[in-house]
Protein backbone atom coordinates (compact mmCIF):
# COMPACT_ATOMS: atom_id res chain seq x y z
CA UNK A 1 0.00 0.00 0.00
CA UNK A 2 1.12 3.64 -0.47
CA UNK A 3 0.19 6.66 1.05
CA UNK A 4 -2.50 8.78 -0.63
CA UNK A 5 -0.31 11.77 -2.06
CA UNK A 6 -2.29 14.67 -0.97
CA UNK A 7 1.02 16.83 0.80
CA UNK A 8 4.15 17.91 -0.82
CA UNK A 9 7.23 17.59 0.89
CA UNK A 10 10.40 18.71 1.63
CA UNK A 11 13.08 15.93 1.10
CA UNK A 12 13.87 16.38 4.93
CA UNK A 13 13.11 13.43 7.26
CA UNK A 14 13.24 14.70 11.48
CA UNK A 15 13.76 11.77 13.58
CA UNK A 16 14.13 13.53 17.10
CA UNK A 17 13.91 17.21 18.44
CA UNK A 18 14.78 18.85 20.87
CA UNK A 19 13.74 22.81 22.04
CA UNK A 20 13.47 24.92 18.76
CA UNK A 21 15.68 22.46 16.78
CA UNK A 22 15.21 19.57 14.78
CA UNK A 23 17.18 16.50 14.02
CA UNK A 24 16.76 15.08 10.75
CA UNK A 25 17.76 11.39 9.49
CA UNK A 26 21.64 12.21 8.99
CA UNK A 27 22.51 14.10 12.17
CA UNK A 28 21.69 17.58 10.08
CA UNK A 29 20.33 20.32 12.98
CA UNK A 30 17.30 22.67 11.70
CA UNK A 31 16.22 25.94 13.80
CA UNK A 32 12.37 25.29 13.85
CA UNK A 33 10.93 28.80 12.83
CA UNK A 34 7.24 27.37 12.33
CA UNK A 35 6.43 24.91 15.29
CA UNK A 36 4.94 22.40 12.81
CA UNK A 37 2.06 24.69 12.14
CA UNK A 38 2.45 26.42 15.32
CA UNK A 39 1.54 23.11 17.53
CA UNK A 40 5.33 23.01 19.27
CA UNK A 41 4.23 25.45 22.20
CA UNK A 42 6.76 24.75 24.60
CA UNK A 43 9.68 23.55 22.83
CA UNK A 44 10.29 19.81 21.66
CA UNK A 45 10.59 16.98 23.89
CA UNK A 46 10.49 19.44 27.00
CA UNK A 47 11.45 17.36 30.12
CA UNK A 48 8.50 18.04 32.12
CA UNK A 49 6.32 17.49 29.57
CA UNK A 50 7.97 14.23 28.41
CA UNK A 51 8.39 12.96 32.33
CA UNK A 52 4.39 13.65 32.59
CA UNK A 53 3.18 11.82 29.40
CA UNK A 54 5.65 8.66 30.53
CA UNK A 55 4.36 8.48 34.11
CA UNK A 56 0.24 8.52 32.93
CA UNK A 57 0.79 6.33 30.22
CA UNK A 58 2.60 3.88 32.97
CA UNK A 59 -1.15 3.86 34.80
CA UNK A 60 -3.78 4.29 31.97
CA UNK A 61 -3.50 5.58 28.53
CA UNK A 62 -6.85 5.90 27.35
CA UNK A 63 -10.81 5.11 28.49
CA UNK A 64 -14.08 6.31 27.15
CA UNK A 65 -15.75 9.06 28.17
CA UNK A 66 -18.63 7.08 29.98
CA UNK A 67 -16.56 7.00 33.01
CA UNK A 68 -15.41 9.75 35.32
CA UNK A 69 -11.74 10.99 34.41
CA UNK A 70 -10.74 13.80 37.17
CA UNK A 71 -7.86 14.80 34.70
CA UNK A 72 -10.52 16.67 32.67
CA UNK A 73 -11.50 18.32 35.42
CA UNK A 74 -8.09 19.56 36.76
CA UNK A 75 -7.30 20.34 32.84
CA UNK A 76 -10.55 22.75 33.16
CA UNK A 77 -9.75 24.58 36.34
CA UNK A 78 -6.06 25.08 34.83
CA UNK A 79 -7.19 26.69 31.96
CA UNK A 80 -9.98 28.29 32.86
CA UNK A 81 -7.07 29.82 35.91
CA UNK A 82 -4.47 30.96 32.58
CA UNK A 83 -7.16 31.91 30.27
CA UNK A 84 -8.91 34.76 32.94
CA UNK A 85 -12.07 32.21 31.95
CA UNK A 86 -12.68 30.33 35.17
CA UNK A 87 -16.35 30.70 34.41
CA UNK A 88 -16.52 28.86 31.20
CA UNK A 89 -17.31 25.13 30.53
CA UNK A 90 -14.93 23.15 28.36
CA UNK A 91 -15.53 20.44 26.02
CA UNK A 92 -12.81 18.47 24.88
CA UNK A 93 -11.94 16.98 20.89
CA UNK A 94 -8.78 16.17 19.26
CA UNK A 95 -8.42 19.31 17.09
CA UNK A 96 -8.97 22.55 15.32
CA UNK A 97 -11.05 21.17 13.04
CA UNK A 98 -13.53 19.21 15.61
CA UNK A 99 -12.98 22.17 18.07
CA UNK A 100 -14.69 24.16 15.34
CA UNK A 101 -17.16 21.98 13.86
CA UNK A 102 -18.45 21.70 17.73
CA UNK A 103 -18.56 25.58 17.72
CA UNK A 104 -20.51 25.64 15.13
CA UNK A 105 -23.47 22.90 16.05
CA UNK A 106 -23.57 24.00 19.53
CA UNK A 107 -24.30 27.48 17.75
CA UNK A 108 -26.78 26.05 15.50
CA UNK A 109 -28.41 23.95 18.76
CA UNK A 110 -28.47 27.17 20.92
CA UNK A 111 -29.63 29.71 18.32
CA UNK A 112 -32.09 27.18 16.63
CA UNK A 113 -30.72 28.87 13.23
CA UNK A 114 -27.98 27.64 10.58
CA UNK A 115 -26.27 30.00 8.56
CA UNK A 116 -22.58 31.19 9.36
CA UNK A 117 -20.94 34.48 9.11
CA UNK A 118 -17.19 34.19 8.66
CA UNK A 119 -14.44 36.08 6.42
CA UNK A 120 -12.29 36.70 3.32
CA UNK A 121 -8.67 34.67 4.16
CA UNK A 122 -10.29 32.81 7.10
CA UNK A 123 -9.13 29.08 7.89
CA UNK A 124 -11.35 26.84 10.46
CA UNK A 125 -10.54 23.36 9.42
CA UNK A 126 -10.89 20.78 6.52
CA UNK A 127 -14.37 18.55 8.26
CA UNK A 128 -17.58 19.41 7.13
CA UNK A 129 -18.95 22.86 8.44
CA UNK A 130 -15.49 23.80 9.58
CA UNK A 131 -14.48 23.74 6.14
CA UNK A 132 -17.64 25.07 4.56
CA UNK A 133 -16.79 28.41 6.87
CA UNK A 134 -13.25 28.30 5.15
CA UNK A 135 -13.05 30.36 2.95
CA UNK A 136 -10.84 28.31 -0.45
CA UNK A 137 -12.81 26.94 -3.06
CA UNK A 138 -10.23 24.81 -3.30
CA UNK A 139 -11.00 22.56 -0.51
CA UNK A 140 -14.63 22.60 -0.27
CA UNK A 141 -15.90 20.10 -2.34
CA UNK A 142 -19.64 19.96 -3.23
CA UNK A 143 -20.79 17.76 -0.07
CA UNK A 144 -19.14 20.94 1.79
CA UNK A 145 -20.81 23.89 -0.37
CA UNK A 146 -24.34 22.56 0.82
CA UNK A 147 -23.84 24.43 4.20
CA UNK A 148 -24.98 28.02 4.44
CA UNK A 149 -22.30 30.34 4.95
CA UNK A 150 -21.82 34.13 4.04
CA UNK A 151 -17.91 35.73 3.25
CA UNK A 152 -17.59 39.48 4.74
CA UNK A 153 -14.18 41.33 4.17
CA UNK A 154 -12.75 42.56 7.78
CA UNK A 155 -13.50 45.41 9.20
CA UNK A 156 -16.82 46.27 7.62
CA UNK A 157 -18.89 46.39 10.14
CA UNK A 158 -21.93 47.61 8.54
CA UNK A 159 -21.62 44.31 6.19
CA UNK A 160 -22.20 42.28 9.46
CA UNK A 161 -25.21 44.15 10.32
CA UNK A 162 -26.88 43.62 6.85
CA UNK A 163 -26.43 39.64 7.65
CA UNK A 164 -27.10 39.46 10.85
CA UNK A 165 -30.28 41.04 10.81
CA UNK A 166 -31.59 38.65 8.67
CA UNK A 167 -32.47 36.67 11.62
CA UNK A 168 -31.08 33.30 10.20
CA UNK A 169 -27.55 33.45 11.33
CA UNK A 170 -26.44 31.01 14.31
CA UNK A 171 -22.88 32.17 14.39
CA UNK A 172 -20.24 33.94 13.23
CA UNK A 173 -16.73 32.60 13.51
CA UNK A 174 -13.66 34.42 13.09
CA UNK A 175 -9.79 33.95 13.51
CA UNK A 176 -8.99 37.29 15.79
CA UNK A 177 -5.39 36.82 13.63
CA UNK A 178 -5.38 34.74 10.90
CA UNK A 179 -3.49 32.15 9.99
CA UNK A 180 -3.64 30.31 6.90
CA UNK A 181 -4.70 33.59 5.19
CA UNK A 182 -1.90 35.71 6.21
CA UNK A 183 -1.89 36.98 9.27
CA UNK A 184 -4.11 40.16 8.92
CA UNK A 185 -6.58 41.08 11.89
CA UNK A 186 -9.75 43.12 12.52
CA UNK A 187 -9.59 46.30 14.85
CA UNK A 188 -10.73 46.56 18.32
CA UNK A 189 -13.62 49.01 17.60
CA UNK A 190 -14.62 45.99 14.69
CA UNK A 191 -14.55 43.30 17.43
CA UNK A 192 -16.52 45.58 19.92
CA UNK A 193 -18.97 46.11 17.12
CA UNK A 194 -19.38 42.65 16.48
CA UNK A 195 -19.27 41.70 20.07
CA UNK A 196 -22.72 44.15 20.55
CA UNK A 197 -24.31 43.07 17.25
CA UNK A 198 -23.87 39.30 18.15
CA UNK A 199 -25.75 39.68 21.59
CA UNK A 200 -28.17 42.02 20.18
CA UNK A 201 -29.28 39.76 17.17
CA UNK A 202 -28.97 35.88 19.54
CA UNK A 203 -26.07 34.90 17.26
CA UNK A 204 -23.23 32.65 18.56
CA UNK A 205 -19.68 34.75 18.53
CA UNK A 206 -17.15 32.33 18.11
CA UNK A 207 -13.14 33.34 17.76
CA UNK A 208 -11.48 30.68 16.87
CA UNK A 209 -8.25 30.74 18.57
CA UNK A 210 -6.96 27.61 17.59
CA UNK A 211 -3.40 28.97 15.86
CA UNK A 212 -3.47 32.36 17.89
CA UNK A 213 -4.62 31.11 21.58
CA UNK A 214 -2.37 29.37 24.43
CA UNK A 215 -0.07 32.85 24.82
CA UNK A 216 1.14 32.52 20.80
CA UNK A 217 0.07 36.40 20.43
CA UNK A 218 1.83 37.68 23.83
CA UNK A 219 -1.67 37.04 25.83
CA UNK A 220 -3.20 33.70 26.69
CA UNK A 221 -5.92 34.72 24.05
CA UNK A 222 -5.30 37.39 21.23
CA UNK A 223 -8.71 38.72 21.33
CA UNK A 224 -8.01 39.97 24.77
CA UNK A 225 -5.99 42.43 22.85
CA UNK A 226 -9.97 44.00 22.09
CA UNK A 227 -11.54 43.58 25.38
CA UNK A 228 -14.22 41.31 24.44
CA UNK A 229 -15.89 38.13 25.49
CA UNK A 230 -17.02 35.52 22.76
CA UNK A 231 -19.79 32.97 23.54
CA UNK A 232 -17.76 30.21 22.19
CA UNK A 233 -13.36 29.84 22.18
CA UNK A 234 -11.82 27.33 20.02
CA UNK A 235 -8.52 25.42 20.76
CA UNK A 236 -5.73 23.07 19.92
CA UNK A 237 -2.40 22.97 18.46
CA UNK A 238 -0.21 24.75 21.18
CA UNK A 239 -2.75 22.70 23.92
CA UNK A 240 -0.68 19.55 23.87
CA UNK A 241 2.74 20.59 22.13
CA UNK A 242 2.27 17.79 19.43
CA UNK A 243 0.05 15.35 21.09
CA UNK A 244 -3.36 15.46 19.57
CA UNK A 245 -5.81 17.44 21.79
CA UNK A 246 -8.61 20.58 20.96
CA UNK A 247 -11.51 21.75 22.73
CA UNK A 248 -14.24 24.67 23.38
CA UNK A 249 -14.47 27.15 25.70
CA UNK A 250 -18.28 27.72 26.01
CA UNK A 251 -19.83 30.56 27.90
CA UNK A 252 -22.15 30.15 30.97
CA UNK A 253 -25.09 31.03 29.60
CA UNK A 254 -24.65 27.76 27.08
CA UNK A 255 -26.33 24.81 28.59
CA UNK A 256 -25.49 21.61 28.16
CA UNK A 257 -27.74 18.98 27.51
CA UNK A 258 -26.54 14.87 27.61
CA UNK A 259 -25.88 13.70 24.17
CA UNK A 260 -25.58 17.07 22.02
CA UNK A 261 -22.09 16.25 21.45
CA UNK A 262 -19.70 13.43 21.79
CA UNK A 263 -16.23 12.44 21.37
CA UNK A 264 -14.51 8.68 21.80
CA UNK A 265 -10.91 10.24 21.98
CA UNK A 266 -11.46 13.49 22.90
CA UNK A 267 -10.29 14.13 27.04
CA UNK A 268 -8.59 10.85 27.20
CA UNK A 269 -6.25 10.29 30.05
CA UNK A 270 -2.82 10.91 28.07
CA UNK A 271 -4.19 14.03 26.16
CA UNK A 272 -5.53 15.12 29.40
CA UNK A 273 -1.56 15.04 31.13
CA UNK A 274 -0.09 16.46 27.72
CA UNK A 275 -2.14 19.64 28.12
CA UNK A 276 -1.58 20.00 31.91
CA UNK A 277 2.08 20.14 31.91
CA UNK A 278 1.61 22.70 28.87
CA UNK A 279 -0.23 24.54 31.26
CA UNK A 280 2.28 24.45 34.37
CA UNK A 281 5.49 25.43 31.49
CA UNK A 282 3.66 27.98 30.44
CA UNK A 283 3.00 29.37 33.76
CA UNK A 284 6.64 28.44 35.60
CA UNK A 285 8.57 29.50 32.51
CA UNK A 286 6.62 33.04 31.44
CA UNK A 287 5.83 32.18 27.89
CA UNK A 288 3.64 34.51 27.52
CA UNK A 289 5.62 37.50 28.41
CA UNK A 290 8.14 35.60 26.37
CA UNK A 291 6.41 35.86 23.26
CA UNK A 292 5.35 39.15 23.42
CA UNK A 293 9.01 40.20 24.40
CA UNK A 294 10.91 37.95 21.43
CA UNK A 295 7.77 38.77 18.92
CA UNK A 296 8.79 42.46 19.42
CA UNK A 297 12.77 41.75 19.08
CA UNK A 298 11.78 39.96 15.75
CA UNK A 299 9.63 42.75 14.67
CA UNK A 300 12.14 45.27 15.10
CA UNK A 301 14.74 43.18 13.66
CA UNK A 302 12.74 41.64 10.44
CA UNK A 303 11.42 44.88 9.25
CA UNK A 304 15.12 45.92 8.14
CA UNK A 305 15.78 43.33 6.33
CA UNK A 306 16.47 43.98 2.27
CA UNK A 307 13.07 43.27 0.29
CA UNK A 308 10.72 43.38 3.52
CA UNK A 309 7.34 45.05 2.99
CA UNK A 310 5.91 44.52 6.20
CA UNK A 311 5.91 42.63 9.37
CA UNK A 312 2.42 41.51 10.54
CA UNK A 313 1.18 39.91 13.84
CA UNK A 314 1.38 39.72 17.31
CA UNK A 315 4.17 38.11 19.76
CA UNK A 316 5.06 34.94 17.81
CA UNK A 317 2.38 34.73 15.47
CA UNK A 318 3.88 37.00 12.70
CA UNK A 319 4.13 37.04 8.93
CA UNK A 320 7.37 38.66 6.90
CA UNK A 321 5.66 40.17 3.90
CA UNK A 322 7.84 40.61 0.97
CA UNK A 323 7.69 42.16 -2.54
CA UNK A 324 7.98 38.91 -4.23
CA UNK A 325 6.42 35.01 -3.55
CA UNK A 326 8.65 33.65 -1.20
CA UNK A 327 8.18 30.09 -2.18
CA UNK A 328 11.67 29.84 -3.77
CA UNK A 329 12.86 31.64 -0.22
CA UNK A 330 11.67 28.40 1.69
CA UNK A 331 13.31 25.92 -0.02
CA UNK A 332 16.73 27.91 0.29
CA UNK A 333 15.77 28.71 4.06
CA UNK A 334 15.31 24.75 4.13
CA UNK A 335 18.34 23.37 2.25
CA UNK A 336 20.88 26.15 2.67
CA UNK A 337 20.31 27.73 6.33
CA UNK A 338 18.37 24.79 7.55
CA UNK A 339 15.74 26.17 9.05
CA UNK A 340 12.23 25.73 8.73
CA UNK A 341 9.35 28.17 8.41
CA UNK A 342 5.76 28.41 7.10
CA UNK A 343 3.57 29.45 3.85
CA UNK A 344 0.19 31.15 3.53
CA UNK A 345 -2.19 32.12 1.13
CA UNK A 346 -1.01 35.21 0.44
CA UNK A 347 2.34 33.84 -1.18
CA UNK A 348 4.55 37.42 -0.76
CA UNK A 349 4.43 35.97 3.26
CA UNK A 350 6.41 33.74 4.78
CA UNK A 351 4.87 32.64 8.51
CA UNK A 352 6.62 32.76 11.55
CA UNK A 353 5.33 30.45 14.56
CA UNK A 354 8.62 29.18 16.63
CA UNK A 355 7.83 27.63 20.31
CA UNK A 356 7.11 30.19 23.07
CA UNK A 357 10.88 29.04 24.31
CA UNK A 358 12.65 30.83 21.85
CA UNK A 359 15.57 33.50 22.62
CA UNK A 360 16.83 36.35 21.24
CA UNK A 361 19.83 34.70 20.49
CA UNK A 362 17.71 32.10 17.83
CA UNK A 363 15.81 34.95 16.62
CA UNK A 364 19.53 36.86 15.20
CA UNK A 365 20.56 33.49 14.11
CA UNK A 366 17.02 33.33 11.80
CA UNK A 367 17.84 36.89 10.82
CA UNK A 368 21.06 36.41 9.94
CA UNK A 369 20.02 33.38 8.14
CA UNK A 370 17.14 35.12 6.12
CA UNK A 371 19.75 37.99 5.27
CA UNK A 372 22.25 35.73 4.12
CA UNK A 373 20.01 34.61 1.52
CA UNK A 374 18.37 37.38 0.81
CA UNK A 375 21.27 39.09 -0.20
CA UNK A 376 22.36 36.22 -2.34
CA UNK A 377 18.81 35.79 -4.30
CA UNK A 378 18.18 37.49 -8.04
CA UNK A 379 15.17 39.04 -7.45
CA UNK A 380 16.06 41.71 -4.45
Amino acid sequence: MKLFDVYPLYDVEPVSAYDCIVVDKDGKEYLDMYGGHAVISIGHSHPHYVKKLKEQVEKIGFYSNAVQNNLQNKLAEKLGKLSGYDNYQLFLCNSGAEANENALKLASFFTGKSRVVAFHNGFHGRTSAAVAATDNSKINSPLNSQQSVSFLPLNQIELVKTELKKGDVCAVIIEPIQGVGGLDEGTTDFFKALETLCKKYNVVLILDEVQSGYGRSGKFFAHQYHGIAPDIISVAKGMGNGFPIGGILIAPHIQAVHGMLGTTFGGNHLACAAALSVLEVIETENLIDNAKITGEYFISKASTLPGVKKVKGKGLMLGVEFDFEVGELRKKMIYQQQVFTGSAMNKKLLRILPPLTIRKKEIDQFINALQDVLVKMPII
